[in-house]
């Protein structure tokens, strides 16, 4: 198949839609949130969006896109000049597109509130219309409003091209607050997983406060491969179906989709060089002198290198990840879901026994006498454990002192704390009702 051809950009277009088509989860109306990197996957994602939405296209995508792009250039080791720089750049390309657009920058994170931690409500509980259901009446809606917009779902596309004017970088005293969160950091490994945290942390309050129900992610078949094996290694195995199958809806209120899962890397290269699709390629997270590897970048090598010598082995391990079940990652209540990745709590009994004293390795300085007992349990590292899955247990050992997590996480963790403690608290009360004599 030559890439020049359209035999290839036909082939490319079916695919993204038929994984669409084929998982309907994305009903007509729906507004959805592209979030952007400016990587490959990503960019050839938008793409894909804006020719499904175009007039020409004989069976138009309904759903109304808006663009996010977080920028992450103080913990990738860019220099003010170059942030700007990196900026102007992703913004020419969101303004090109005609969407409506937010950018956010990860020092944003610092403000997040603690309800990000929780999972939003999911629904009404009543069955909803099915996807066909909703397909009609959507037409039928077009039809009653007249034919003004050929059927479009976008009426107001060009009347919002971004948020209101913002200083163009955040302040210099919150940009060192989050180098210092990232410093304390012990291995490269923990800064990988931070950072993908805060990053969807930050798209999901977006989505949140700008009424988007569902957010598109750019993770190629290439990518989800690697991060199925990260994961698997980083003790993740119970959530693999949710990290990395095309729907994620551990946060209720708002639903992941990865709809470029099925792309090979190659693919997306091909195709964004011969169909001159814009690219803004971010720095990798820096390492320190000495410093080993992370996890993720091991398991990218390990991969890679497979796949020159047997050019199946990305798709074998994409194609075992289709097979896995989301239900282990599924919570019944707030007490057995995990801080900070919202999946269910994996340990138990005498697992967790004997993984407790490996995490706990000094109390902070800040317990001292001189603060109330309920403030120091709710800030002693001990009292974060019970909190957290196997993984991010695992992560949370390697984040640095608690004084330098990020506050919205601390707060979230001391309310879940103290909730336990008068839950506890309330069971323990003796009863009273004992007859007289009795004895």
């Amino acid at each position: 198949m030559c890439p020049r051809s359209g035999c290839f950009r036909e082939y490319f277009v079916h695919k993204f839609r038929a994984m669409l088509g084929k998982n309907r989860v994305i009903f007509p109306g729906d507004k959805v949130l592209l979030a952007l990197s400016g990587g490959p996957a990503s960019s050839a994602m938008l793409r894909q969006v804006q020719e499904g939405l175009s007039r020409e296209t004989a069976k138009r995508l309904r759903f109304i896109p808006g663009l996010i792009y977080v920028d992450e250039g103080a913990v990738r080791g860019q220099s003010p000049a170059q942030r700007e720089e990196s900026l102007a750049r992703m913004e020419t390309l969101l303004q090109a597109t005609g969407f409506p657009y937010h950018v956010a920058h990860l020092e944003q994170a610092l403000e997040l509130p603690a309800s990000i931690l929780r999972p939003g409500p999911g629904g009404s509980g009543e069955p909803g219309p099915s996807y066909k259901e909703a397909v009609e009446g959507f037409i039928q809606q077009q039809r009653q409003e007249g034919d003004g917009n050929s059927g479009t779902s976008l009426p107001s596309l060009g009347t919002q091209v971004g948020d209101l004017p913002a200083p163009r970088l955040p302040a210099a005293a919150r940009t060192q607050e989050l180098l210092r969160l990232f410093e304390a950091v012990e291995t490269p490994t923990a800064r990988e997983e931070l950072l993908q945290m805060l990053r969807i942390h930050l798209i999901l309050q977006t989505a949140r406060t700008r009424g988007y129900a569902k957010v598109m992610t750019g993770e190629s078949c290439t990518r989800v491969a690697i991060k199925l094996l990260t994961n698997l290694a980083l003790g993740r195995g119970a959530f693999l179906a949710v990290d990395t199958g095309f729907v994620d809806d551990r946060y209720g209120d708002v639903m992941v989709v990865r709809p470029m899962r099925e792309y090979m890397a190659k693919e997306i290269a091909f195709y964004n060089h011969f169909f001159d699709v814009p690219t803004v390629v971010a720095p990798p997270l820096p390492t320190k002198r000495q410093e080993k590897p992370s996890i993720h970048r091991l398991m990218e090598r390990f991969l890679l290198g497979l796949q020159e010598d047997f050019p199946s082995t990305i798709s074998t391990v994409y194609r075992t990840g289709e097979k896995l079940s989301p239900a282990p990652a599924k919570a019944s209540s707030e007490s057995q879901r995990c801080l900070l990745c919202l999946c269910a709590l994996d340990i138990a009994g005498e697992e967790e026994l004997a993984l407790e004293p490996t995490l706990i390795t000094e109390e902070p300085e800040w317990n001292g006498c001189c603060q109330d007992t309920a403030a120091a349990g709710a800030e002693s590292r001990a009292a974060f454990i019970p909190l957290l899955c196997y993984s991010c247990r695992l992560t949370f050992k390697e984040l640095g002192p608690l004084a330098t997590l990020p506050p919205y996480v601390r707060a979230e963790a001391q309310r879940r704390i103290r909730r336990a403690e008068m839950k506890q608290q309330s069971q323990e009360v003796p009863l009273e009702d004992e007859e007289p004599g009795e004895g």
